[in-house]
């Protein structure tokens, strides 16, 4: 669940959960664990749990849900251990996966899953080729910029390929912040850029990115976007 932006000739920001004591590498070795997000920008907002056991678990019906219409090959950005991966292989498409932590992939590598270790901005396999892109479980937020994310993934996509987003519940949310991770044992992680966002800002940072919103749904409390070419 991680991946950023990134200039080579500048320093990086800090990766979702990465730096200081690793929360998110422990997170992804245990059978289950709870991370928090804190926002670091209003220290009076409270943190935003997060079940990482389900990101190392098997798809469950949303997940699949969410394939109902996939076509491949599929790109799933910020993979983490690459449960989405493994559920558009069973469903007969080919698929691959893209995540900047090193535990995430050496974990999907380990399944046999294929996974580049690497930005999504930097160069890829298939530019402009990929039937399917994935940004679930808030990896719209990666790199605090959901705009420049929607362009890079707009580059990635075939002519009519589609781009899937998990967005936030609050419909009107646009908000970027500097945001830490932790779990219950107190590691903490360095400060990194994120964002999160609802449908209808959803729809003008896609037109931007010459995308438009042809989809929208709801299950299970989780809500999606299905984004293609404009």
């Amino acid at each position: 669940m991680t991946l950023l932006t990134g200039r080579s000739d500048v320093e990086q920001p800090t990766t979702f959960g990465s730096g200081g004591t690793e929360p998110y590498a422990a997170a992804l070795q245990q059978e289950s664990a709870v991370l928090y997000l804190r926002n670091n920008t209003a220290q009076l907002t409270a943190s935003a749990p997060m079940d990482a056991g389900r990101w190392s678990a098997d798809a469950d019906a949303t997940d699949l849900d969410v394939l109902t219409d996939a076509t491949g090959p599929v790109l799933d950005i910020g993979c983490g251990p690459g449960r989405m991966i493994r559920a558009a292989m069973d469903l007969g498409m080919s698929a691959a996966g893209v995540d900047v932590s090193p535990t995430a992939v050496r974990i999907a590598t380990a399944a046999g899953l294929a996974v580049f270790n690497r930005s999504v901005f930097a160069p890829m396999p298939l530019e402009g080729g990929w039937g399917t892109a994935l940004l679930l479980d808030g990896n719209i937020g990666i790199g605090g910029d959901p705009a420049a994310l929607l362009a890079r993934c707009a580059q990635l996509l075939a002519v009519d390929g589609a781009l899937i987003v998990e967005v936030s519940q609050d419909p009107i949310r646009e908000h970027a912040f500097e945001g830490t991770l932790e779990d219950a044992q107190g590691r903490r992680s360095d400060v990194f850029p994120w964002a999160e966002i609802g449908l209808v800002p959803l729809r003008a940072r896609a037109e931007e990115a010459g995308l438009a919103v042809a989809q929208d749904w709801v299950r299970d409390g989780r809500w999606f976007a299905r984004l293609v070419r404009r």
